[in-house]
């Protein structure tokens, strides 16, 4: 709605401005570059509970920015992020940390650290679900419907590393 009414005034500067170029030029030059301004990425993130985790908080970083954070228990077994990326481009890097309790089969519970990182590709639009694997140690994102729009770097994400003193 604001692109189009920007469009609009740019237009009429234009038309009112025929006699002086520059203030045409400046006018066109605006237009052309509105539709940039609409390449950020806009996606959704979805994080369930397994059925073995008793409680996860994980946190999601895009371009080493936290811009959500997960907490699921048996209240909470499923959150859904909106997430709009803070700047402009075709790929994120993303960072996915936190930890993660979970109800191990003889009865004890466990806590384990869980970190990984990737790149979203185009992800504009798309619906990432939070994947784990190898135990509940590696957690990475994953569009089932487009796979290939994601790369998975297993291990600890830079932004996740915990500091030793």
């Amino acid at each position: 709605m604001i692109r189009v009414l920007l469009q609009a005034l740019a237009l009429r500067v234009m038309k009112q401005n025929f006699q002086r170029p520059y203030a045409a030029s400046a006018a066109f030059i605006g237009l052309l570059l509105l539709p940039v301004a609409t390449l950020a990425a806009d996606f959704t993130v979805m994080n369930e509970r397994a059925n073995e985790e008793i409680s996860e908080v994980s946190r999601l970083y895009l371009d080493g920015k936290l811009v959500a954070t997960f907490q699921l228990d048996a209240d909470n077994p499923r959150e859904i992020k909106h997430i709009v990326s803070p700047r402009v481009g075709p790929d994120y890097h993303y960072a996915l940390c936190g930890e993660i309790t979970i109800r191990r089969f003889d009865g004890h519970s466990e806590t384990h650290q869980v970190s990984s990182s990737g790149v979203l590709h185009n992800p504009d639009g798309h619906v990432f679900q939070a994947w784990g694997q190898a135990d509940f140690t590696d957690f990475y994102l994953l569009d089932p419907e487009a796979p290939e729009i994601t790369e998975h770097h297993p291990g600890k994400g830079g932004v996740c590393a915990v500091p030793v003193s």
